[in-house]
């Protein structure tokens, strides 16, 4: 066979069993996950910012971090809702490179997936306990997120995944918001698709069980830009962009319409400085448009303690992306007090 079985994995409710979550932190997810519902309900009008590395790739950089956000949410929690970036699965183009601390807890090492899932597991529950933040992570694997259902306050579904069946259908099953980026041709259709399905009640086959979902009415866009078919970038967050999607939201009968702008990767063309700008000018947008102002319920940015990115070696930096490039802390704490004043 071309296949062989490395570990039989824990279910989900065991793991859970074994690496329980506190009553503080059960308090903390409900506190939260009411206050994002809010926003995505329309009810609140706090700008969501979805910030953090492109990898989390160590437990404690990536909890300093957190850290960090969180004293800066103490001084903008009345206009803004800040949700670390904790993305734990990273796909991968060619399925070559850094998968993330699910497949690799220690990147320089062989993968391990039962050792994965644990460290991310707690990894996340360390996040909390020392921040008092729920966080977002990328639904990879839809089968995996039972390890983490019960933590995260936020869910993605990457370009890659986005027109999968089974991704869709999963998302429709959650409780949380739920964002569905466009796929990397860039094609709104497919996006907003994916919301269709996702708000949509659904029976199918999931983790060896026949279960039933009751649609996810926080299912929402994430606008990453895309490429065309010579491999240019071609961005999505520019002001014609967001008055075509909200024509287009318009069209389909779906719930709670809203967008969230990935200001990083094909928006940015990965030139991370470039998210400050892209950032400034997605608010103006709001700003001048006040229908726009009502879709766009935050942004997503890629940021870590120290700017850029790095290769795995054995002279890696401390806090910094061993993935995609990223800002570094003092662009991030600057651009987000700015994002508080003009949102």
């Amino acid at each position: 066979m071309g296949m062989k079985i490395n570990a039989q994995l824990p279910l989900p409710a065991d793991l859970k069993a074994e690496y329980p979550l506190s009553e503080t932190i059960v308090k903390i997810k409900e506190k939260r996950d009411r206050e994002i519902r809010d926003i995505f309900t329309g009810r609140s009008d706090k700008f969501v910012v979805i910030v953090g590395p492109c990898s989390a790739d160590n437990e404690d950089s990536v909890c300093e971090y957190v850290n960090r956000l969180a004293r800066i949410n103490e001084k903008v929690c009345s206009r803004l809702m800040i949700i670390p970036r904790i993305y734990t699965n990273k796909p991968r183009t060619t399925g070559e490179g850094y998968k993330g601390m699910l497949h690799q807890p220690e990147p320089d090492q062989a993968p391990d997936l039962l050792a994965g899932i644990i460290a991310i597991r707690k990894m996340h529950t360390r996040a909390i306990e020392e921040s008092g933040l729920t966080a977002a992570d990328e639904m990879l694997y839809p089968e995996n997120r039972s390890y983490l259902d019960d933590i995260l306050s936020y869910e993605a579904v990457g370009a890659r995944s986005v027109e999968n069946q089974q991704h869709r259908l999963t998302a429709s099953g959650m409780d949380i918001p739920v964002g569905m980026k466009n796929p990397t041709s860039g094609d709104f259709s497919v996006m907003l698709n994916s919301v269709v399905a996702a708000q949509s009640s659904h029976t199918f086959i999931y983790r060896g069980m026949d279960v039933t979902t009751n649609g996810n009415d926080l299912a929402h866009v994430i606008l990453r830009g895309g490429v065309d078919k010579y491999g240019t970038c071609i961005p999505n967050y520019h002001y014609e962009d967001l008055v075509r999607l909200l024509d287009a939201y318009r069209q389909r009968d779906l719930k709670n319409p809203a967008a969230i702008v990935d200001a990083n990767h094909s928006n940015s063309n990965k030139q991370f400085r470039e998210q400050i700008r892209i950032v400034s000018e997605v608010l103006h947008s709001r700003n001048y448009n006040p229908d726009l102002k009502k879709l766009v319920k935050g942004v997503m940015i890629e940021s870590y303690l120290e700017e850029g990115c790095q290769k795995i070696d054995e002279n890696r930096v401390y806090g910094k992306s061993i993935t995609d490039p990223c800002l570094g802390w003092e662009d991030t704490e600057r651009l987000i007090y700015k994002i508080a004043e003009e949102c």
